[in-house]
């Protein structure tokens, strides 16, 4: 009866060296927080420099924020090949490399080139990074904790954005760039001493690895046997190789629409535009510290985002989606409003200010709840394991793309658009989401990854 022997595996399991692993493996969203946060001190301090040859002008920075998601679209690409051919591990080691040399170089930067091509290069070792530690915390964690673990990427990925703008405050561009290298230096050191994911082993054959894998992770006395058989059948089911003429099945070609949507809803709410742009929003608002408002929207990221992963796997991956797409919803139609009457006015009104702060603060904690985690948590769920690294390559690359897409053009479209025009389409985005969230998506809440696949393929699996 396998059911009582789950609750059974459950009880006997030590969690300590799983939430070791994961504290490692997250080293790699913090790093590439630390890249998305940079650009924020970093471009008001290069676009005034003394030195002509570093001097950003407008579209320059334009490109200094965006261009890394170029690299991390790569990124995704790049990953999803990694990821299956030298496994979970190793990819996540590499990523050090791209994170510390690209810093390394806007450190030396002797151009504005250096700058782009050392952005392109932290963007790319986040790309690899945003693929590969959710599919190893999920593919590690059991079913209890995997919504929390998972959660912890986007937890690390908003503190280390929150650490760059912090660091802003006390450090120049090039002291603040070389504490961005520290936390990929740290995450290369620990993540070897942590073992490869059971799941990968397995599907390539070693069950012996996978068994002490799986002992390292679940402690001394727990069932690793069982647990380690559960796995293989669900691999010999389905083969091994992943060919296009799988994208038929419906237990492939289902999840892999939804995680792409998912991370196309995810983007198009505006969030980035948000985000990088946020000391301009608060310049506008006649807000005066304008850094300091960015390192406050930081930190309500931080706090939901850590709310969103202590109650993921109690209140589900749905309701906090369908609650998070109507605070963004509403709160983006608010500041809609708020540029509205701001155009409607000969000269911008004080008590106004207050409406754009609070929009601000509604949306960040709304996103950070359930828009900002999730997507990355359910992308490392619902996939079935010969096409992880092809469909989260897949569904990564649609995020940054869209991710670039959305910053790159933010200016422009609200020229064409107004601002007002702006924010309502990212309104409407909202309300779609919510509307797909109820009828497509999946709850993942308590099922390990092979009953999620089995629901997928439309029969109830073990």
């Amino acid at each position: 009866p396998s059911l009582n022997t789950n609750q059974y595996s459950l009880d006997y399991m030590k969690n300590r060296k799983l939430y070791l692993a994961t504290l490692a493996s997250v080293l790699g969203p913090m790093s590439f927080g630390f890249v998305l946060g940079y650009s924020s001190p970093a471009i008001p301090e290069l676009t005034k420099i003394e030195d002509s040859r570093l001097r950003l002008d407008d579209n320059q920075a334009s490109w200094f924020g965006s261009i890394v998601t170029v690299g991390a679209a790569l990124g995704g690409l790049i990953g999803g090949w990694m990821v299956e051919k030298i496994g979970r591990k190793v990819s996540l080691m590499l990523c050090a490399l791209p994170f510390v040399s690209g810093f390394t170089i806007i450190i030396a930067a002797q151009n504005v080139w250096m700058f782009y091509v050392g952005r392109i290069l932290t963007g790319l070792a986040s790309g690899i990074t945003s693929l590969v530690v959710p599919v190893y915390i999920s593919e590690m964690a059991h079913e209890k904790v995997r919504g929390t673990l998972g959660s912890c990427v986007q937890l690390m990925v908003v503190i280390g954005i929150m650490g760059a703008y912090l660091g802003g405050l006390f450090m120049d561009w090039r002291w603040l760039a070389i504490c961005c290298s520290i936390p990929p230096t740290l995450l290369m050191v620990f993540m070897s001493f942590m073992p490869e994911t059971p799941r990968f082993l397995l599907s390539q054959g070693k069950r012996r690895e996978a068994v002490e894998s799986l002992r390292f992770l679940r402690g001394p006395d727990a069932p690793v046997e069982w647990e380690c058989a559960r796995i293989e059948e669900a691999c010999d089911e389905q083969g091994s190789k992943f060919q296009l003429s799988d994208l038929k099945d419906p237990g492939v070609y289902k999840p892999l629409v939804i995680g792409i949507m998912l991370m196309i809803f995810q983007q198009m709410s505006g969030i980035n535009a948000i985000m990088f742009y946020a000391e301009n929003i608060f310049e506008q608002a006649h807000f005066k510290q304008s850094d300091l408002a960015s390192v406050i929207v930081g930190l309500i990221q931080v706090v939901f985002t850590g709310v969103a992963a202590l109650i993921m796997d109690k209140a589900g991956r749905k309701v906090l989606l369908i609650i998070s797409g109507v605070a963004m919803a509403i709160s983006t139609t608010a500041f809609g409003v708020y540029f509205y009457l701001m155009s409607l006015l000969p000269e911008p009104h004080g008590d106004l200010a207050w409406m754009a702060l609070a929009s601000i603060a509604v949306f960040i904690t709304g996103f950070a709840l359930g828009w900002g985690p999730i997507p990355w948590l359910v992308m490392s769920e619902i996939f079935p394991v010969k096409v992880r690294g092809v469909a989260s390559a897949v569904c990564v690359l649609t995020n940054w793309s869209i991710a670039f897409v959305v910053t790159k053009n933010f200016q422009d479209m609200m020229n064409l658009l107004t601002s007002a025009g702006t924010f309502w389409l990212f309104a409407s985005m909202c309300i779609l989401n919510v509307i797909f969230t109820m009828v497509f998506v999946p709850e993942t809440k308590g099922k390990t990854l092979e009953q999620i696949e089995a629901t997928f393929r439309g029969m109830s699996g073990p």
